[in-house]
């Protein structure tokens, strides 16, 4: 059997960096601020595999309200889902990420990006495609002021 999932994120721009996205360091003037580290890549990736296998979201495991969650690496919110997935009976075939940014430009880290997902969730980097776009200065993305990402996962039982 199969089951997909969609996951989204966003998380405003904020000033001083590094920014986390993918489960890299991206060197920037801003980072993303967050309850966590605010990686939106991680985040958008976890909530897709948990609606996949009709597990929630991350917010029910990662309470936004919970002090002990503060600051937390977004790669431990992915295993996290990972480990709630790989109980429920499945396996994570693939994955498609867009990250939504005016800037930085991202094109240059695509495989970067794959390979660090794919290492964290333990699958192969061909499985796992990451691109961005702008928002050609509309709305907050466009503005500079955030950054999201969508993710789409396959998986399998």
């Amino acid at each position: 059997m199969h089951r997909i999932g969609i996951g989204y994120d966003i998380h405003e721009l904020k000033k001083p960096g590094p920014l986390k996205i993918g489960g890299i360091t991206i060197p920037y003037e801003k980072s993303l601020k967050g309850h966590s580290d605010g990686d939106v890549v991680l985040h958008a990736i976890s909530d897709a595999m948990l609606g996949a296998a009709a597990k929630g979201d991350i917010g029910i495991f990662f309470p936004p309200d919970n002090a002990e969650y503060r600051g937390i690496d977004s790669s431990i919110i992915l295993k996290k889902a990972l480990s709630v997935v790989m109980e429920a009976g499945f396996h994570v075939v693939n994955i498609d990420c867009v990250i939504v940014a005016q800037k930085p430009k991202l094109s240059v880290y695509y495989g970067t990006l794959s390979g660090s997902i794919s290492k964290l969730l333990e699958i192969d980097a061909s499985f796992v495609s990451v691109k961005a776009k702008t928002n050609e200065g509309l709305d907050a993305t466009g503005r500079e002021e955030a950054i999201s990402a969508y993710a789409i996962v396959l998986l399998e039982n």
